[in-house]
C-alpha cells in the first residue's frame, strides 16, 4: 500500500476541501484510500511555525510522496527531505522563491502545479468592470511569505498598467492586521484585495467583516472569503489544480523522477460572486460580469 503524506498550513476545517480534491483526483486514477493508498495528513492549524516539525514527522513515517499545499508548506517539506518526492499545488512563483531550479526542469525532488501571475491582473480588471471609477486599491499580503510578496509586486505592475494606485499593506499576525485596518480607515481606499495566502485566509472573517462595514468593493484571493460574505473571488480552481497534482503523484509512484517533470500551471479559473453582499452594498454587477461567474452565492 502506497503512503501519501499531506502537509498544509490551514486547519482541516479550512483546508479539508483541498485534501478532498486530491483524494478525488487520485480516485480517478484508481487510487482508493484504504485499498491501495493511505494518506497521512498533517495540519498546522494556521500556525506556520509548526510546518517544519510536521514535515519531519512525514519523513519519519517514510511516506512515498509528500503533497504540499502552498509555498510555506512546500518550503518546510523541501528542508525536511531531499529524497522523498514532493508534489506541490497552489505554490506561487516556485522558480523565484527557491523551491525549484526552473519551471521546465525543476530539479531535485520537487514538482507540482503553480500559479504564475495572470490572475492578478484579471482581478483588477474585474474590479474595474464592477466599479469603473475606482482609482485606489488596498492589497493585503503576508510580508513574511515570499510568494505573497511576489504576488503583491506582480499585482502592483498590473495596477500601473491599468492606472490604478495600489496601496499594499503587509501583515503577519493579529496586531499587524489591526494596524492595517487602522491605516485603511485613514486612507479610505475605493476597494480592497488579498493575495492567496494561508495566514490571510485564517483572518478571512475579520477581513471580510471590515471590508463590508467600510462598504468597500472587494476581490479576494481564495473562494473561502466569499463563503463568509466576501464580495468576489477570482482565481484558480483548487479542484482542478489538485487533479493535475494527482496525475503527477501517479507518475511518480510509477517511477518518474519529480525533478524531470515540468511544473504545470492552472488550466481553469473561477469567478465567484456573493449576491447577498452585492445587495447589501447597493451594487449593480454588470451582466457581462454576472454572465462569466462560475458560481453565484445567493
Amino acid at each position: 500500500m502506497w503512503r501519501i503524506g499531506w502537509l498544509s498550513q490551514p486547519s482541516a476545517a479550512t483546508g479539508g476541501s483541498e485534501l478532498d480534491a486530491l483524494r478525488n483526483g487520485l480516485r480517478e486514477l484508481n487510487y482508493v484510500e484504504g485499498r491501495n493508498i493511505r494518506i497521512e495528513a498533517q495540519w498546522a492549524d494556521d500556525d506556520p511555525a509548526r510546518l517544519p516539525e510536521l514535515a519531519r514527522a512525514l519523513v519519519q513515517l517514510d511516506v512515498d510522496v509528500i503533497c504540499t499545499a502552498g509555498t510555506p508548506a512546500t518550503l518546510a517539506a523541501k528542508q525536511a527531505t531531499t529524497k522523498i518526492p514532493i508534489v506541490f499545488s497552489r505554490a506561487a512563483f516556485p522558480d523565484r522563491t527557491g523551491l525549484i531550479t526552473s519551471l521546465a526542469r525543476p530539479g531535485g525532488n520537487l514538482t507540482g502545479v503553480a500559479f504564475i501571475g495572470p490572475e492578478y491582473g484579471k482581478r483588477l480588471e474585474l474590479l474595474r468592470e464592477v466599479a469603473p471609477k475606482i482609482s485606489r486599491v488596498t492589497l493585503f499580503y503576508n510580508d513574511k511569505n515570499s510568494a505573497s510578496v511576489l504576488a503583491m509586486e506582480e499585482t502592483r505592475q498590473w495596477a500601473q498598467s491599468l492606472r490604478v494606485v495600489l496601496e499594499p499593506l503587509g501583515l503577519h499576525d493579529r496586531p499587524s492586521l489591526e494596524a492595517s485596518f487602522a491605516a485603511m480607515r485613514r486612507r479610505r481606499p475605493d476597494a480592497v484585495m488579498t493575495t492567496a495566502d494561508a495566514l490571510l485566509l485564517s483572518y478571512r472573517t475579520l477581513i471580510v467583516d471590515f471590508a463590508n462595514r467600510q462598504r468597500l468593493i472587494s476581490m479576494y484571493g481564495d473562494r473561502e472569503y466569499v463563503k463568509v460574505g466576501g464580495l468576489m473571488f477570482y482565481g484558480t480552481s483548487t479542484t482542478d489544480m489538485w487533479r493535475q497534482a494527482a496525475i503527477y503523484v501517479d507518475r511518480i509512484l510509477k517511477g518518474a523522477k519529480p525533478g524531470e517533470l515540468p511544473v504545470e500551471q492552472p488550466t481553469k479559473f473561477e469567478l465567484v460572486i456573493n449576491m447577498k453582499t452585492v445587495k447589501a452594498l447597493g451594487l449593480k454587477i454588470p451582466p457581462s460580469v454576472l454572465g462569466r461567474a462560475d458560481q453565484i452565492i445567493e
